[in-house]
């Protein structure tokens, strides 16, 4: 049974990206200590099913369209969140992706590579690739931080925004996903500085590697089996699993509750297992 947080109670949680399995995971979670929670999606049919389960499980939901690329939609998504539950308290910028062309087929250039049509080689990224990775990630973390930290000043509410850990150290084949991480890490950075003297706390958790719909295929062979990729990824876990979404969670209400972390901003946290330690050797 979970520890009840009793400091989280009455509070409201705004989820960008909320009907995703991590993000989604969390606001179940957060629910379960008597938050209200906001899932902001895009397609809304995602976010419907979430806010659903919070709500037969006894908590209290609601589930928002919005493209956190878009100003217009998030400033209605907000209107919407006040106009239901009165104020903001946290804000998870959860929303993300991925792009194939910002993301190469092979991890090391070969020369071959820029010949072959079935292979999409470091030359053949595209401007349109990397705008929509850029796009999703950054700007996506920037507008809903924009629009819902005039509400968390009444409040002096908190940030989490959700890097990777690409960040700190790239992955092969996703140039655009990892630089775009990278900037949501040191924007996690600059906001908790900006922000520091309000009450507002801005941190980051940067989640190892995790199985979910976005990545199912690149991790997974048809059959269910780990790809090659996913064997050297455990290689060089030390823990040597896959993350759960309930992994998030002790880090998650941690941040949260400023009882427990009210001198806490301006981090990222790993959670991956030991990947980040582990040399390889």
């Amino acid at each position: 049974m979970n520890t009840k947080h009793t400091n989280l109670v009455g509070k409201v949680a705004v989820i960008t990206g909320g009907g995703g399995v991590l993000c989604g995971s969390m606001a179940c979670e957060l629910a379960k200590h008597g938050m209200k929670i906001a899932i902001l999606n895009y397609p809304k049919e995602q976010g419907d099913k979430a806010a659903e389960l919070i709500n037969q499980s006894g908590g209290e939901a609601i589930s928002v369209f919005c493209d956190v690329t878009d100003r217009e939609l998030v400033e209605v998504a907000k209107d919407e969140v006040v106009s239901a539950f009165g104020q903001v308290d946290l804000l998870i910028n959860g929303a993300g992706g991925n792009h194939p062309d910002g993301s190469t087929t092979n991890e090391i250039y070969h020369e071959d590579d820029v010949e072959d049509e079935s292979v999409r080689s470091f030359f053949d990224l595209t401007k349109e690739g990397f705008h929509h990775v850029f796009h999703l990630n950054l700007m996506g973390t920037l507008l809903p931080s924009q629009v819902f930290t005039k509400e968390l000043l009444k409040t002096s509410g908190s940030i989490i925004n959700m890097s990777s850990m690409s960040a700190p150290s790239p992955m092969t084949k996703v140039p655009a996903y990892s630089a775009a991480k990278a900037g949501i890490s040191n924007f996690t950075q600059w906001m908790a500085v900006h922000f520091a003297k309000t009450g507002i706390r801005v941190n980051a958790i940067a989640p190892g590697f995790f199985l979910t719909e976005q990545n199912r295929k690149l991790l997974t062979n048809e059959d269910g089996t780990y790809t090659d990729r996913t064997k050297k990824i455990l290689d060089h876990t030390p823990m040597g699993r896959l993350g759960k979404p309930e992994d998030l969670h002790g880090v998650l209400l941690w941040l949260v509750d400023d009882s427990y972390s009210a001198f806490v901003t301006g981090i990222s946290v790993p959670i991956d297992g030991g990947f980040m330690a582990y040399s390889g050797v």
